[in-house]
């Protein structure tokens, strides 16, 4: 990294090129930042997400997006991505330390964390609890295109609950 440019504007520099799909040079801004200051977590974030939305190594993004939030756990972008790909890979023993921590973060979307906690519990076919979250990232839920999806999300999950109930019959005769 040349002496003109600090961080930071090397930092908005690559999420430009990220945003104009120059993904290659992004990586390379990016890694260059993370040479030069180990320790600036926003950088492993990017990192972390190209590597799991573009290039979809998950072990990758997953250690990027840890030490992101071990670098700064205040950084709220990263915990939901994080719990997004956790929960993906089915990690259990970390989606609710991560959620419950995320959940405490000033700024984290927190229908987006109670939306990965439904999915989580809608997996271990805890659909109580699913519906539960879902009701909840409702409850937080801002956005109409969000909203819409959540309500086919508790509906799929009703269904769910209403095929696990026992069938009794009545025989009259």
């Amino acid at each position: 990294m040349d002496i003109y440019t600090t961080v930071e504007e090397k930092y908005l520099q690559a999420v430009e090129e990220l945003d104009l799909g120059e993904l290659p040079k992004a990586l390379q801004y990016f890694n260059a930042i993370i040479a030069f200051d180990a320790e600036y977590a926003r950088a492993y974030f990017q990192v972390g997400k190209i590597y799991h939305y573009h290039l979809k190594d998950y072990r990758a993004a997953g250690y990027y997006y840890k030490r992101s939030i071990e670098l700064d756990a205040a950084f709220p972008d990263a915990y939901e991505p994080y719990l997004e790909l956790i929960v993906t890979l089915r990690m259990n023993n970390l989606v609710k330390p991560l959620s419950e921590k995320a959940l405490q973060v000033p700024g984290v979307n927190c229908a987006l964390i109670y939306k990965q906690l439904g999915l989580y519990a809608e997996q271990q076919q805890q659909f109580a609890d699913a519906y539960n979250y879902f009701r909840q990232a409702e409850l937080f839920n801002s956005i109409q295109e969000e909203q819409t999806m959540l309500q086919e999300h508790l509906k799929r999950i009703k269904t769910k609950i209403n095929s696990q109930k026992t069938m009794v019959y009545d025989l009259q005769g």
